[in-house]
């Protein structure tokens, strides 16, 4: 394929099941490791078999979201290329895409066996993701309902009471989910004193945030600190979904348990200039998050969860249920595949969802 005919080419028509491989694949292989209680190694099989697929991918990928810097991760760090296209003697015959990664998003849940594991991916055209270093995030998640009526520096209250307001729901009929977390004291009370509910979740925040745009699921919103790449991806999710995510990027001395203040402060500032990011203090929407115009979104359930279930094991193969959405059609597909291993004794098991 040339250049100027992959650059025509809808990103969806040439990845969007290539994709889907990538997280499938991560998500099988850590959930073999559910409940072990080994998280690092959940985290690592997820890792490799993830990057291993992406590199059978015709694409020149870019990781802008990764596992952490070239120091500190051996694969999927920040900066790394992936994909058919990024071995020599291919460049430039195949899509240049940035990809933002976490291939086991609740490395605790996956650990534990608990709820809302998952691997996900999200992929625009260059340029389509913002470069967010690994720090704290303040975000705030809303469906489309709701879109436009909320304020991440407004009272909680009354992003409350716009939720209802756009919901035809009252204040207490609302759900919102918290990271526990002690930073989240205040908002603990704040949403309480309100008269919402709130759903406390131990790790996974992303994985809530793509529940709070998608009706049906019971949750309204998501409110909190979390982590900063993890937010990029749900602005991603939410380009697809048309629900909406601001967020505020927490440097060290905004938070309580934050230790030699001034000299993290200063790393990073530096390393978020080097980013593109002048200005941490500002206030992130979706397309800023986002701005892609081709933006691909995939995820697959490693455990349970609000949406997606997890893999589940039979004696002649496995079954995964995932999420693939893209902004070029709007399309929002469920996947659920069989995937049927051994010989010809082999069947496809069949269960309702």
């Amino acid at each position: 394929m040339s250049e100027q005919n992959s650059a025509e080419r809808p990103l969806e028509h040439d990845l969007l099941f290539d994709f889907l491989r990538v997280v499938e694949a991560a998500a099988v292989e850590a959930a073999r490791t559910m409940g072990q209680g080994e998280r690092k190694y959940s985290d690592q099989v997820a890792v490799e078999k993830m990057r291993e697929v992406m590199d059978s991918i015709p694409m020149e990928g870019t990781i802008v979201i990764g596992e952490g810097e070239r120091d500190e991760a051996p694969m999927l760090y920040i900066g790394e290329r992936v994909g058919i296209g990024a071995k020599n003697g291919n460049e430039g015959r195949y899509p240049a895409v940035d990809i933002a990664v976490d291939p086991l998003e609740g490395t605790n849940l996956c650990a534990t066996g608990a709820d809302n594991a998952i691997a996900v991916l999200a992929a625009a055209e260059k340029g389509g993701l913002l470069h967010a270093p690994d720090i704290y995030m303040k975000k705030l998640v809303v469906g489309p309902s709701v879109k436009g009526a909320v304020d991440i520096d407004a009272p909680v209250k009354d992003n409350l009471h716009a939720i209802a307001s756009r919901l035809k729901r009252k204040v207490e009929d609302l759900t919102i989910v918290v990271m526990d977390r002690p930073r989240h004291r205040q908002l603990v009370r704040d949403i309480r004193d309100a008269g919402a509910r709130i759903r406390l979740i131990s790790d996974g925040d992303l994985s809530a945030g793509i529940s709070a745009a998608v009706a049906g699921s019971g949750v309204h919103a998501l409110m909190g600190i979390g982590g900063g790449p993890e937010g990029v991806i749900t602005a991603a999710a939410m380009k697809c979904l048309n629900g909406e995510i601001q967020a505020r990027f927490m440097m060290p001395e905004q938070l309580e348990q934050a230790e030699d203040r001034a000299k993290i402060a200063e790393d990073i500032a530096d390393r978020m200039a080097k980013m593109g990011i002048k200005d941490p203090s500002r206030v992130f929407d979706t397309n800023e998050l986002a701005p892609g115009k081709k933006i691909i979104f995939a995820a697959t359930g490693v455990t349970d969860g609000t949406i997606l279930r997890g893999v589940r094991f039979f004696g002649t193969g496995k079954r995964t249920q995932s999420l693939v959405m893209t902004t070029e059609t709007m399309h929002v597909r469920f996947v659920d595949t069989v995937h049927v291993e051994g010989g010809p004794d082999s069947f496809v098991r069949f269960d309702r969802i």
